[in-house]
């Protein structure tokens, strides 16, 4: 494959990539409003979403060190699994918060403020990190892996942290739950 044909290959992808990174911040806000009438609570998913946020991150760390000792398979195979990870997170969470009210943090002092800044970088990471995630996947499988390494260098720290300080922000709002 020549590089005008990985070009070709990757622009293909933009029109999706745009349209999922605007589509899915937007139909979460959408469907984070939305309360399905006479369902019980699906209060058992958030340390199951919360696990699946830490499972990310594992395999995350794992397959930054796959190819580092360049094991592309295992690499190829962990990434993919991240990204189904990371969907049957968002699936989780818009689902609990479609029929179960926001739990309110109730700490005081400093923690408040800390889990505030630590929920609200996470949320906005957790929407700019959707594009990022697709770009890096189309060069990978487009093969572009000049691109594809220029980017992974933004995107694996910016989706560890959403990972990670969505266990966090479980950890600490988790006495909260009713």
């Amino acid at each position: 494959m020549n590089k005008n044909q990985k070009i070709l290959d990757d622009k293909k992808y933009n029109k999706l990539i745009v349209i999922l990174s605007i589509a899915i911040p937007i139909a979460v806000a959408i469907l984070f409003g939305v309360r399905i009438p006479n369902v019980e609570p699906l209060s058992f998913l958030p340390p199951i979403y919360a696990t699946i946020n830490g499972l990310t991150a594992v395999i995350l760390v794992i397959a930054f060190f796959a190819i580092k000792n360049k094991n592309v398979v295992l690499h190829e195979n962990l990434m993919t699994t991240a990204i189904w990870c990371s969907v049957v997170f968002l699936v989780m969470y818009v689902a609990y918060h479609m029929t179960s009210d926001s739990t309110k943090y109730g700490g005081e002092g400093i923690l408040k403020y800390i889990y505030y800044f630590i929920l609200i970088s996470h949320i906005l990471l957790s929407i700019i990190i959707i594009p990022f995630v697709l770009i890096t996947y189309v060069r990978a499988i487009t093969n572009n892996i000049e691109k594809h390494k220029k980017i992974a260098k933004i995107t694996f720290p910016l989706w560890l942290y959403v990972a990670v300080t969505g266990v966090i922000v479980y950890i600490m709002i988790s006495p909260y739950y009713i």
